[in-house]
């Protein structure tokens, strides 16, 4: 686990300097960036009594691995050496939170966000139990997501050009099928996603193709 998770600090750093080369002294918050992204875990989650919703944990995965890249920041900016960040983070994983509801759970690892003004992993852990994704799957899914930043970075996605929807499908879902088709234990995982995607891309755009979103 803890050489996946270098793994995944290394990339993390990579992508932070990819959009601000300078962005251990811009001084983000990073904290207000993880708490809002527990509200939308929430509502992929429900919690409306009013009206009936079914809880989407293909989208409460996908935003926990949102919250990663940004604790993983926060911890980097804390502690400059990565080994350091990465036992805190496994030693704070390993005695996950023990709330059994899946709405106070979130609702609690907001609130010591907020306080704190920095996540706490054993919250993080809490809801990874939960919602029983394991530490493979989150690694799967966050290399997945980074390649995916860095792809979109690379084919115009800050002057808008870059192209969201392939073959009447988003990035998101090419995604998908190529995690579903490598081997994330493999040395070469991360290039092979990218060739993937590079592979499956257009060489030209298409009409209202362009997106902006996350």
């Amino acid at each position: 686990m803890k050489d996946k998770l270098l793994v995944m600090l290394e990339l993390q750093d990579a992508m932070n300097s990819r959009v601000n080369s300078n962005w251990r002294q811009a001084n983000n918050e990073w904290y207000r960036a993880i708490w809002t992204e527990c509200a939308e875990m929430l509502d992929h989650y429900g919690w409306k009594w009013w009206k009936h919703q079914q809880p989407d944990l293909d989208q409460v995965r996908l935003e926990l691995v949102d919250i990663l890249h940004f604790a993983m920041s926060d911890y980097l900016l804390q502690d400059g050496d990565n080994d350091e960040v990465a036992a805190r983070i496994l030693d704070e994983m390993a005695c996950p939170g023990k709330i059994d509801d899946m709405r106070q759970a979130i609702e609690s690892m907001a609130q010591s966000t907020i306080a704190d003004q920095s996540m706490h992993f054993s919250g993080f852990a809490n809801i990874m139990r939960l919602i029983e994704m394991d530490f493979d799957q989150l690694y799967r899914m966050y290399v997945g997501k980074n390649v995916l930043n860095f792809f979109r970075q690379d084919h115009g996605y800050r002057d808008g050009s870059y192209i969201k929807v392939w073959q009447d499908r988003e990035d998101n879902e090419h995604l998908a099928e190529l995690l579903a088709s490598l081997d994330s234990d493999s040395v070469e995982f991360k290039d092979q996603l990218y060739q993937g995607l590079h592979a499956r891309y257009p060489v030209t755009p298409s009409p209202n193709s362009t997106g902006s979103d996350l």
